[in-house]
């Protein structure tokens, strides 16, 4: 998947204790730090919220003639086999799902697997993207950094909720997963809920040494000037 485990990386001098026991600071580049600097509101509310403000579903913002769905699925399913286009996945398998850990088979158009967003577009919509021009949002929507291929149950059963209402069943994947929605919600300047934050937090107390995503980790460039056809 896109990050490291919870793990601190071995001979990594920022994950080592100094040598009078106290803990280490976060590392540079670390989740812990990347949390801390987000910004702390309550929640807006979701008046006004439509998904049609995000986006034609799967635009294809990066020019790669493939939809993002196409693209995240070849990123993140073994054995893929491709339509003639080259672009439509027809089969593949999801092996260790990070929201469940078990592993399926896709097949296009009868498959237990969705596409999530990572941090939900209602939920951003509720930390500053309603004040956002329409250009940002369908960054967001299409941005490799905010998906992944999931079991489809877990993800509906998220819906729209963030961290402090919703984890992955699967404990081994939430140290990623948070450092994934800080790292989405620090890249678009969204914030988080008191709530949020603690739970947040309280994941990383198990994984101080949790990095975000390098930006070589998304399979295509990360639209960085939110320069989407509005």
């Amino acid at each position: 998947m896109l990050l490291g485990g919870c793990a601190a990386l071995e001979g990594d001098p920022a994950s080592e204790k100094p040598a009078d026991g106290r803990p280490a600071s976060p590392p540079a580049g670390g989740a812990v730090a990347a949390l801390a600097e987000l910004s702390v509101k309550e929640s807006a509310g979701k008046e006004g919220y439509d998904r049609r403000k995000f986006g034609s579903p799967w635009a294809d913002i990066d020019g790669n003639r493939c939809s993002t769905r196409n693209d995240i699925l070849q990123r993140d399913l073994d054995d893929v086999k491709l339509a003639e286009d080259g672009c439509t996945v027809e089969s593949g398998t999801l092996t260790d799902d990070p929201y469940t850990g078990t592993t399926m088979e896709f097949t296009r158009g009868r498959s237990k697997v969705d596409i999530d967003h990572v941090v939900a577009l209602s939920d951003s919509w509720q930390k500053g993207a309603a004040d956002w021009a329409p250009a940002k949002r369908i960054a967001l929507a299409n941005d490799p950094l905010n998906l992944l291929a999931v079991e489809a149950s877990a993800n509906r059963q998220k819906g729209d909720s963030d961290a402090a209402e919703w984890l992955p069943a699967n404990e081994s994947y939430r140290c990623e997963y948070v450092a994934l929605q800080i790292a989405v919600k620090q890249k678009y300047e969204l914030w988080v809920t008191p709530a949020e934050k603690q739970a947040m937090s309280g994941v990383l107390d198990g994984c101080a040494d949790q990095r975000l995503p390098e930006p070589g980790d998304a399979p295509t460039e990360a639209p960085d000037r939110f320069s989407a056809p509005e």
